[in-house]
């Protein structure tokens, strides 16, 4: 029936974890320190599906309270369950207003599973001539499955796929869809703790339900079985029974469907607007309203968009140039858009070209004036060193501002730009922008410094919420209730049509190039309030601000690289690969893709039967993955070829063959960025190309830093390396007196450990006894644990639980230390480093074991890390003072966690080392002193 009625029934708990999971790696935490990801997730979802199938009827099915029919017959059932994770715990209140907010009812029965609530009123609604769709990715709806009733899935990487009959048949190897109960009974299901019969897997469920067709059958004629499994079946038939129990979805739920309460209605959009700002969920109003239009509605939307695009609401103004006019002349509506965001279409606005010699004249004068302004570069690129400019915003006042723009003649674009010398190199006024070193790095290519203070956005919101995304868009959003204009709109998306910002037409660039002026500034006047109440200004002024300049400087400057040698490396490496590739194939007996898990974990597993119980991904396909193989690389030669030939090959396409690409065709040069705003422990970390994770632990990685060289014959390049840095500050931080004497003395920290744990001299310590002092060592600042230790090292488990015990009573202040972190966190929700930076810890409370645990090491290994970061910033920022002041031909190239890499000249080297010793020891003062290692070399592995 073309007109047949559709009720879509979600699985509520499903899709909330599929959703908190898929953000994993990225959690959505919003400016209060909430984790929305769980919210996001699962709101995303049920959009998706309103916007796909535009549903008559739906509802949202949640479990209460777990089943107590099947807990009554197995008290076991669910019990190897891992508590909820926090976060979607406390997402259920949110979703359920959200529900509320949109009209969709929530259907919930105390003692019910949502499976047996969906059940119920699937078949319920089939009597009632409906088509039911069950959205959730769980297998064991498969067995409600109908002429009528289908399962609608999300598939994984997005989209959805139907499951009806057929699907059934080919995925179960069944017949009849409720033969899935027998197929779940017998093979029984991990995840809900059901039994199962032992022995029996997803192969041999489908065999004996192709034979036997039931588990009743089955369990009549165990006498056709043959050896083990005859015995494990008959000994199980109870279990076997008990397990098809479990796993059948119960129809008789005290729940009834009437067709009006299931209607799909509108939206109470106030209601919604409210939550998801308190939420911050910016954009999914928006698609709210979208998917609740009909397709009138969103084509004239769309028209609308189209026309206000091209014909911007208030746009610059021309005729006579008035620096002096006052914003808001206009008559703009003072509004908000239907997301609840003010927009450059519903805000007073007096954003001016600048674009005669006359006018840039009395703009520069007005400037000139000023104690703060803030800049922002238009390009026609990302690359900040390859890039041209097209334009340049001014503001320095709420809604007003000026935009410059530069001809594609370079010559001439430089001839204006020097107009501007005197403000990028004025002493005294502050230049305000967003991710400042991209604008800096952009006027070099010009010869045009930036002197003087700066405030740079971005990194005030970095310090003040480490965790949150800081681009301008989303801090205009949370902060200042605005909108901008999105790049998109102006450019199109990425693609061969995309425009250049030199294609823009004058009056769309300087409203969009001036909004974001005018927004940075208001931002860096809240941020000031900000940093202030966080006790973070001077951390931002004395440390994150100046390293600004540095960071510049030393990506301006680039390194140099021997491409000759990486070619002729990458070909040692394709001989490497390939040697090991034939030995992995003569050992598995067969050819296959070495680079498919798919392909992979059946030989180690199936064939080779490398373990008993190998472990699965969540796709149900073998586990490949690094750790898994690493636990087996000792027993089997197989393994540890494999795992060098990952690394052979990840070596050559990540570094050896990309490297190269990444040369600069301007400088010849390779330029690193350094995020300064990523990591939340402080640390820098590098991109395009990320030069700090090339493998040094081994001699194949280590051969990569062999193809870094100095800039000509007459430099040398010189690599300063802080010596256990880490352990320096936690022996500081703690005041544990015999590691304190250790550094104090110059005796080697791990001998010193070594000797006191095993209880033996100094001079009789073994190699071995070291290397196990060592891992323990760096591992309990990361909350290393026994299984861990015995992971790392030959130790046994209870050898290595013993060595952290007697650890532990060896230096009893260390651990008072780690434990007066984890009380202080518990009772202000975060940890600081020496300089006061700030790492908020939301889940330290948390009532979720495994989740607590993870904040608690955290508690205890973010001062460390994030001290040491502090102290090789300042150590970063007096050496590029000097450097400057004394105006030497060295520049530092590099920063790579603890070490520094400079390109040094030879006729400056005797004065340079110890000045930069100096800087790195002194950076910061500690009880413990600080200690540096020096090398120098013609490629950077010699000078490391």
């Amino acid at each position: 029936m073309a007109d047949q009625k559709r009720l879509f029934l979600l699985d509520a708990y499903a899709l909330i974890f599929r959703g908190y999971y898929a953000f994993i790696k990225n959690p959505r935490i919003n400016s209060k320190g909430l984790d929305t990801s769980a919210i996001l997730g699962f709101t995303n979802s049920l959009l998706d599906v309103i916007k796909r199938e535009k549903p008559d009827h739906l509802a949202v099915c949640f479990d209460r309270g777990g089943s107590v029919d099947r807990v009554e017959v197995f008290p076991e059932y669910k019990a190897n369950r891992l508590e909820t994770p926090e976060a979607i715990r406390l997402a259920i209140p949110y979703i359920e207003t959200i529900l509320k907010a949109m009209h969709i009812p929530i259907i919930v029965k105390t003692g019910y599973e949502a499976d047996d609530i969906i059940g119920t009123l699937a078949k319920k609604a089939e009597k009632e001539g409906y088509k039911t769709f069950m959205v959730t990715p769980d297998k064991d709806f498969a067995q409600l499955v109908s002429e009528n009733i289908f399962m609608y899935r999300p598939r994984f990487g997005g989209g959805y796929e139907t499951w009806g009959i057929p699907e059934i048949q080919e995925k179960f190897g069944v017949e009849r869809p409720e033969q899935v109960i027998d197929f779940l009974g017998m093979m029984g299901d991990a995840s809900d703790n059901i039994p199962g019969l032992p022995g029996v897997g997803e192969k041999t469920a489908k065999k004996f339900l192709a034979q036997y067709g039931s588990m009743e059958n089955l369990l009549a004629n165990t006498h056709e079985l043959k050896g083990k499994m005859k015995e494990k079946v008959e000994a199980s038939k109870e279990l076997g029974l008990l397990s098809k129990q479990l796993a059948t979805i119960m129809l008789d739920v005290p729940v009834e469907f009437h067709e009006e309460n299931f209607e799909l209605s509108q939206p109470d959009l106030d209601a919604v607007k409210e939550i998801f700002t308190e939420l911050e969920f910016r954009r999914l109003l928006d698609n709210l309203i979208k998917t609740f239009s009909t397709p009138q509605e969103n084509s004239a939307a769309a028209e609308t968009k189209t026309t206000s695009k091209s014909t911007p609401k208030k746009a610059a103004p021309t005729g006579q140039f008035d620096l002096f006019a006052v914003p808001g002349s206009g008559n703009v509506d003072e509004e908000v858009t239907v997301s609840g965001y003010q927009t450059i279409k519903t805000t007073d606005h007096f954003y001016q070209l600048a674009n005669t010699p006359l006018s840039r004249k009395m703009l520069l004068q007005k400037i000139l004036k000023q104690q703060s302004v803030c800049f922002d570069t238009e390009t026609t690129g990302l690359k900040a060193l390859e890039v041209e400019l097209v334009g340049i915003a001014f503001s320095w006042e709420k809604g007003k501002g000026y935009y410059v723009s530069f001809p594609e003649d370079q010559a001439e674009t430089k001839e204006i730009l020097e107009e501007f010398r005197p403000f990028f190199e004025s002493m005294t006024i502050e230049k305000v922008g967003q991710n400042l070193k991209y604008d800096i790095k952009v006027l070099s290519n010009y010869d045009m410094p930036v002197k003087g203070p700066v405030f740079d956005t971005m990194i005030a919101h970095y310090l003040i919420n480490p965790d949150m995304r800081h681009n301008m868009d989303i801090l205009a959003e949370t902060y200042l209730n605005y909108q901008t204009v999105s790049i998109v709109e102006l450019i199109g998306k990425k693609g061969k049509n995309q425009l250049s910002m030199r294609q823009v037409p004058l009056e769309q660039q300087t409203e969009y190039a001036v909004e974001d002026a005018d927004i940075t500034y208001q931002l860096k006047e809240h941020f000031i309030k900000e940093l202030e109440s966080g006790h973070l200004t001077k951390l931002f002024t004395d440390v994150e601000v100046p390293l600004v300049t540095v960071l510049s400087a030393m990506e301006i400057e680039g390194i140099n690289l021997n491409p000759d040698f990486l070619n002729e490396l990458s070909v040692d490496l394709k001989t490497d690969v390939d040697r090991l590739e034939k030995a992995i194939f003569e050992q598995a007996g067969e050819e296959f893709n070495l680079a498919s898990p798919k392909q992979l974990g059946p030989i180690l597993f199936d064939k080779l039967k490398l373990v008993d119980k190998p472990k699965k991904t969540k796709t149900g396909q073998y586990s490949t993955a690094e750790d898994v193989l690493s636990y087996l690389a000792k027993d089997h030669q197989i393994v540890r070829d494999i795992l060098e030939w990952r690394q052979y090959n990840k070596l050559k396409s990540t570094y050896v063959d990309a490297l190269p690409n990444e040369i600069n065709p301007k400088t010849h040069r390779i330029h690193t960025v350094y995020a300064q705003a990523v990591a939340a422990t402080g640390r820098l970390s590098s991109n395009n190309p990320n030069l700090q994770n090339i493998p040094i632990r081994t001699e194949r990685g280590r051969q990569v830093r062999k193809a870094f060289i100095p800039r000509d014959e007459n430099y040398v390049l010189l690599a300063a390396d802080y010596s256990q840095i880490e352990l320096r500050i936690i022996a500081a931080l703690s005041k544990e007196d015999t590691m304190l004497q250790a550094f104090k003395d110059g005796i080697d920290i791990h001998t010193s450990t070594a000797s006191k744990v095993f209880n033996v001299p100094v001079e009789e310590v073994t190699r071995e006894q070291r290397g196990n002092a060592k891992t323990v060592n760096f591992g309990i600042i990361y909350g290393v644990s026994a299984f861990g230790l015995s992971n790392q090292t030959d130790l046994s488990r209870s050898e290595a639980k013993e060595l952290i015990d007697t650890y532990y009573e060896t230096y009893p202040k260390l651990r008072a230390y780690m434990a007066s972190q984890v009380d202080f966190a518990r009772e202000n929700g975060y940890v600081e480093t020496v300089l006061g930076r700030r790492r908020y810890l939301k889940d330290i409370n948390s009532r979720n074991g495994i989740v607590r645990g993870a904040a608690e090491r955290n508690a205890v290994n973010a001062p460390i890390q994030g001290s040491a970061a502090d102290i090789i910033k300042l150590a970063m920022i007096n050496i590029y003072n000097r450097f400057e002041k004394e105006g030497f031909k060295s520049k530092m190239l590099l920063q790579v966690h603890d070490e520094l890499v400079f390109d040094a000249h030879k006729d400056e080297l005797d004065t340079i080392q110890p000045i930069i010793k100096e800087e790195m020891e002194n950076a910061f003062k500690m009880d413990v002193p600080l200690d540096v290692e020096i090398g120098i070399g013609q490629n950077w592995l010699e000078a490391h």
